[in-house]
């Protein structure tokens, strides 16, 4: 009689680079970061130095990108465009990262009326579209680099709330939270020592997901003219730049679409790819 053989079953990384997006996300998202980082050395022109001589060329040995209405490079504008973009997507996820987590948290711990405050509260935050949300508090606040991060960081909270609370609502009824009660632990450090790092893999997966979201929206609110102030550089002020100019020199709109069309596979591909490592029952 042939033994039984026990297959184990497949690594967080294997499950995750099965198909090979992981891999690409991250190595263009990694690309994308390394050029926002270097783009003091590697932009061949000052993205604000103006040459009206040179305005509206098309691209070329000299301007790749071509050059916009004031004569300045759009090739070193979109470089130095994807600090500003990255920045504001990192910063504002992060913040409602952190935010909306210990929030979720506390309501699914605690429950009851605390709960029911939290939850109609999240659900008022929801019922506003994301844009219109970020475009309302812009409006109020005022375009600037923090305003803009504060902004997106608000509409991004509710979501990791109602994550969090999710995951600490099926965590806290495990036998581990009750032994850790039995022990007399106190209730932040179950929460937060015990209950938090075992929610994490779905609250990294859902930042992926809004990290792209969050340039999504910096990119629309700086085309609608709410971003941060010109004459900084920025993908979504740089498109808004070349669309009155759209038929005649369509290069100062499509270049900085594609490094926020990239950017956008990318996240998305880390996200996908994220889901799969945090779920062992995805296919082998």
């Amino acid at each position: 009689m042939s033994a039984a053989v026990a297959i184990a079953p497949p690594s967080a990384w294997k499950r995750a680079t099965r198909s090979g997006g992981l891999v690409v996300g991250l190595a263009l998202a990694v690309t994308m970061v390394l050029i926002a980082l270097a783009a003091p050395w590697i932009a061949p022109f000052d993205p604000n130095d103006q040459n009206v001589l040179l305005k509206l060329e098309p691209p070329s040995g000299e301007h790749l990108f071509g050059t916009d209405a004031f004569g300045r490079d759009v090739l070193s504008r979109v470089i130095y465009g994807a600090r500003i973009s990255l920045f504001v997507g990192a910063f504002a996820t992060l913040a409602g990262i952190v935010i909306g987590t210990i929030v979720g948290v506390v309501s699914g711990y605690f429950g009851g009326l605390v709960d029911r405050l939290i939850t109609s509260a999240t659900d008022v935050l929801l019922s506003f579209p994301q844009l219109i949300m970020g475009l309302i508090l812009v409006a109020v606040l005022g375009a600037s680099l923090f305003n803009l991060i504060l902004a997106i960081a608000i509409t991004a909270v509710p979501a990791f709330v109602r994550v969090a609370r999710a995951s600490t609502l099926a965590m806290k009824e495990r036998d581990f939270v009750d032994a850790c009660r039995a022990l007399g632990f106190g209730n932040p450090r179950i929460m937060f020592l015990h209950i938090l790092p075992n929610i994490m893999d779905d609250v990294v997966v859902m930042g992926s997901l809004w990290f792209a979201a969050a340039i999504r929206t910096e990119s629309t609110l700086a085309f609608i003219g709410l971003g941060v102030p010109p004459p900084t550089a920025t993908w979504g002020g740089i498109i808004r730049d070349g669309f009155d100019n759209l038929l005649d020199a369509s290069w100062l709109s499509i270049f900085p679409s594609l490094a926020l069309l990239t950017i956008m596979i990318a996240l998305n591909l880390i996200g996908d790819g994220l889901r799969d490592a945090s779920d062992p029952r995805a296919p082998q």
